[in-house]
């Protein structure tokens, strides 16, 4: 059995997954002989290229926990496209329960401006420069959600252009082959 669990953690570092730890929650039920007291953790786990996945995952035990949460996590993995490999395409809005994220990408040098839970998602998505304010609720699990929400969402220049049938040049100039007001006076 040691030898499965050593393969398989030989194949996660091959395949470059990093995890982040988001937050640990104690949890009590109150039941008739006193307090039964578990853990919840919330996990991101990204391959720093594009891929990312979060779960949750609840236990008598720390450690547990976050082994049940990383295990949903890699089972929950999404692509997102990036821009360039270091920011995301466009700006997003989002919002889950009564959390509410403005993502904007941001040029180079930039760094990765948010906070707590979302920087822990950018940083396993691989993401060099962005901008996150967050309003209303910070809490961690809506924050999350409220990001994953975003990414899908997103759209890159190559997916637009298949569906609306034209080239990505076309697309990234942004005028999808239309002439403005001054080209057509000239």
């Amino acid at each position: 059995m040691a030898r499965f669990e050593d393969k398989k953690n030989l194949q996660d570092k091959d395949m470059g997954l990093v995890d982040k730890l988001v937050s640990i929650n104690r949890v009590s039920k109150t039941v008739k002989g006193g307090r039964n007291m578990s853990f919840s953790a919330l996990v991101v786990v990204g391959d720093k290229a594009g891929r990312i996945g979060f779960g949750k995952g609840k236990a008598l035990e720390v450690q547990a926990a976050v082994q049940k949460a990383t295990k949903a996590a890699k089972a929950k993995m999404v692509r997102v496209p990036l821009k360039e490999g270091r920011t995301l395409h466009h700006d997003l809005e989002s919002k889950f329960g009564a959390s509410k994220l403005v993502i904007r990408s941001a040029i180079p040098g930039t760094g990765i401006i948010a906070g707590g839970a979302l920087r822990a998602v950018f940083e396993c998505l691989g993401v060099q420069d962005v901008v996150v304010k967050s309003q209303g609720s910070n809490n961690p699990n809506n924050m999350v959600r409220a990001v994953f929400a975003a990414f899908g969402r997103m759209n890159s220049p190559k997916s637009v252009a298949a569906r609306r049938g034209k080239s990505v040049a076309e697309i990234i100039a942004g005028r999808d082959g239309k002439k403005t007001a001054e080209e057509t006076a000239e």
